[in-house]
């Protein structure tokens, strides 16, 4: 019909073509959205007030949708990802988080005596109700992690209560130094970590 007037069909057609093809793939992309918030919500991969990596951001899960997952990161950023977008996820929140202390000490220290500190602070957290709320289980000590210049660092690990990580890190670091300074083991100062400044570009 709009040939018999005239109008040259060619174009619409070949426009309209275009159209079908960014609304297939654009109904494809919402379709891998809506299958992927399906199959995270089933298979309960995370839900509000997990702590989560999905790739891109980390960050404490607020929306749990079909479509999107809205995270705020530890910045109070809030993220809005697709959910066709989140090929892996780390779920930090899920029965228990690994939280990792680790301490210099002199050169001088006698290690065995640092072990025995460390492992009395240990066993008086495991037994004081106080910390139930955020240890699951006696925390360990490790062994000695690395030694630098001017200290040996030894590592002690502990299951926290998700959520609960960065406070019990603060708490378990706090009563080891206090153990430290009643039975003088020092804590060597460690020197801070120098920036390299950028280099300027050579003049010609």
């Amino acid at each position: 019909m709009l040939e018999i007037i005239g109008v040259d069909i060619a174009p619409l057609l070949a426009s309209a073509g275009v159209i079908g093809v960014i609304l297939g793939f654009g109904a494809q992309t919402l379709i891998k959205d809506y299958l992927s918030g399906i199959f995270i919500i089933l298979e309960d991969q995370f839900g509000v007030g997990d702590i989560v990596d999905v790739g891109p951001v980390v960050g404490t899960v607020e929306e749990v949708s079909l479509r999107f997952t809205r995270l705020r990161d530890m910045s109070g950023v809030v993220w809005y990802v697709r959910n066709g977008e989140i090929l892996r996820v780390a779920n930090r929140s899920q029965g228990w988080t690994l939280a990792i202390v680790d301490i210099p000490v002199d050169y001088d220290s006698d290690l065995d005596r640092v072990r025995d500190l460390i492992e009395k602070v240990a066993i008086d957290m495991d037994e004081d109700p106080t910390y139930d709320d955020m240890l699951l289980g006696q925390p360990q000590f490790a062994g000695v992690e690395s030694m630098s210049g001017n200290a040996v660092v030894v590592r002690v690990t502990a299951k926290a209560v998700p959520e609960m990580q960065v406070q019990l890190v603060r708490t378990i670091r706090e009563r080891i130094k206090l153990a430290f300074d009643r039975a003088g083991i020092i804590v060597p100062v460690l020197p801070p970590q120098q920036m390299t400044p950028p280099m300027e570009p050579r003049r010609q």
